[in-house]
């Protein structure tokens, strides 16, 4: 067994996965992300991203391969050590946003903290911060049907920011929301990252999310073909080239 380098928050070698259809999820990935990086998984849809994402949170178990967390082995832990790794140490963010119907929001965006322990005050603190953030502070008492989705999408970031995760796993988390939205949501997400050392992997098919990342990893059929180092981006360009090569 390799010991993962000092340096990497998470680290994973050779990771295979494959789906109970016999269809090929993640043929032999490897990568390291260091702490407070933000990196970005892209690819076109299907090519292993989510899958990758759910590994490496522990989310669903590799079927072969090591991931090491601040060099703790998540491959060897059991069903109950990885949910509370997931509780305590990661936040997450999926391309649906999902909300408890009978919380209102600001309830919702504290669940995570309350069920670690926090107080309700200091929960919804946190919570009320964040949500101001990314300007649905307006909405703090209301039910997620009262919402539209790209505010119960911005709930469900808040949620997954509160909590200051070590890591912050991101699939596909401005597919709900319009164009403007989206770009305001994202400086919001890697800018709170940065300020308080939260590393970010970030799955995402689009060259625009992926240049605000530090590094990008790509993806195809479940294999890594490239690593595209991305230059900085002035806020005035919106966006850069993506390349993928095998």
């Amino acid at each position: 067994m390799q010991a993962p380098p000092d340096n990497d928050v998470l680290w994973a070698r050779a990771l295979h996965f494959t789906y109970k259809d016999g269809s090929p999820g993640l043929g032999g990935v490897s990568l390291g992300v260091q702490e407070g990086e933000i990196l970005a998984v892209g690819g076109p849809r299907g090519s292993g991203k989510t899958t990758l994402l759910h590994c490496l949170s522990g989310l669903i178990p590799a079927q072969r391969g090591e991931i090491w967390f601040n060099s703790v082995p998540v491959h060897t832990m059991g069903a109950m050590t990885r949910e509370r790794l997931r509780r305590d140490r990661f936040g997450w963010i999926d391309p649906v946003p999902v909300l408890v119907p009978e919380l209102n929001v600001w309830e919702n965006a504290a669940l995570p903290l309350m069920l670690r322990g926090t107080s309700r005050r200091r929960a919804k603190t946190a919570a009320l911060e964040w949500l101001e953030r990314l300007d649905i502070g307006d909405k703090t008492r209301k039910r997620p049907h009262e919402l539209h989705q790209a505010e119960r999408q911005r709930v469900c970031i808040a949620r997954a920011l509160a909590p200051a995760p070590t890591v912050l796993f991101a699939d596909e988390p401005t597919a709900p929301l319009h164009r403007t939205d989206r770009a305001h949501v994202l400086r919001t997400l890697t800018t709170a990252a940065r300020s308080h050392g939260i590393t970010v992997v970030l799955a995402t098919h689009d060259a625009e999310t992926a240049a605000l990342a530090d590094r990008t990893v790509s993806l195809l059929d479940g294999r890594r073909v490239n690593t595209v180092h991305l230059p900085p981006v002035a806020e005035s360009e919106g966006r850069a080239a993506c390349s993928l090569s095998v």
